[in-house]
């Protein structure tokens, strides 16, 4: 299977095409940028995705570069369109007419060359987040205008894969966690316990779904292996741990313990602010669909990266 890959750099990114490559495919992906120009720990995620596919960088979806790829080769069998503007994606003024516009530059030329090279399977890469995704109240309206831009993208490109009779797969993320992760929920958990301090939850009342990230990237392989070749759609809503955030940090902190040593202390503060819906979870228990993925191995090697990335503190 030959795949082009968009979207590398991302922390859920790395992982995917390193499970792809492990799964046998062979993985072109693009980069926006160069080699050189990434830093920290996009850096690091592009070291380790370049290592297992043949990269092209200075390259964005849409690009003349991207469709001079797609019409200079052929036999593509699948395109991941992984990458998506994340500029500034937590502001409630992101723009969501220019995220939309760069996530679907060009599509009909993109998806015009693609087909002519003999392709005919897509996978967009979606987020519980949207609009119309998951499981939840509040009607499942969008998250955030980025969560918007996402499911419009979707919508451009199932009409457009609709038109020239290709068939798209959507696999929509929920909340993933692991080493290459951006310093968010668990990150602050995992470095605040190594620092010997107590950690709080400030918002332990909301229902979510949080997932090893080794677990959504064996899932995300074998979405795009199994992918159908009829014309049509499908969806892959891969779901982890449902349950409260303080919850979940019970449970984080129940693995981490063991594994480190350490006392994990852990406060869960009275919820005040509920910005956001109380519930937005995937259905489909990943765990039931990969064979040969290890939960115990995952909280190994998760305790030990963050273990060698924050080490201990004397006090």
């Amino acid at each position: 299977m030959k795949v082009l890959f968009t979207g590398a750099s991302s922390f859920t990114g790395a992982w995917f095409v390193q499970a792809l490559a492990d799964a046998g495919a062979e993985v072109v992906t693009t980069f926006t940028r160069g080699a050189s120009d990434y830093e920290g720990l996009r850096a690091e995620r592009v070291r380790r995705a370049t290592a297992a596919c043949r990269p092209v960088f200075h390259c964005s979806f849409g690009s003349d570069a991207f469709l001079g790829l797609l019409r200079a080769e052929q036999g593509w069998d699948l395109l991941c369109h992984h990458g998506a503007d994340v500029t500034d994606y937590k502001s409630p003024d992101f723009d969501v007419y220019a995220a939309l516009g760069n996530n679907c530059r060009n599509v009909v030329e993109v998806l015009d060359a693609f087909q002519k090279s003999g392709g005919n399977r897509i996978v967009l890469t979606g987020s519980v987040f949207e609009p119309d995704e998951g499981r939840g109240g509040d009607d499942l309206q969008a998250f955030s205008p980025y969560g918007l831009s996402k499911g419009l993208t979707y919508q451009v490109f199932r009409y457009r894969a609709h038109e020239r009779g290709l068939r798209l797969g959507k696999f929509v993320i929920p909340n993933p966690f692991g080493p290459l992760e951006e310093p968010r929920f668990t990150t602050y958990l995992a470095r605040t316990w190594l620092e010997r301090r107590p950690a709080a939850v400030n918002t332990p009342d909301y229902v979510r779904d949080n997932i090893h990230v080794t677990l959504l990237a064996a899932a995300y392989a074998q979405f795009a292996r199994r992918l159908g070749d009829r014309p049509g759609s499908e969806a892959l809503h891969p779901s982890g741990y449902v349950e409260t955030q303080g919850g979940f940090a019970q449970r984080f902190a129940s693995a981490l313990r063991e594994r480190l040593g350490l006392p994990c202390e852990l406060e869960l503060r009275e919820q005040t602010d509920f910005g956001e819906p109380l519930e937005r979870f995937n259905f489909d228990p990943a765990a039931e669909l990969v064979e040969g993925w290890c939960e115990g191995v995952a909280w190994d090697r998760l305790a030990s990266y963050y273990e060698e990335a924050f080490g201990r503190s004397a006090g």
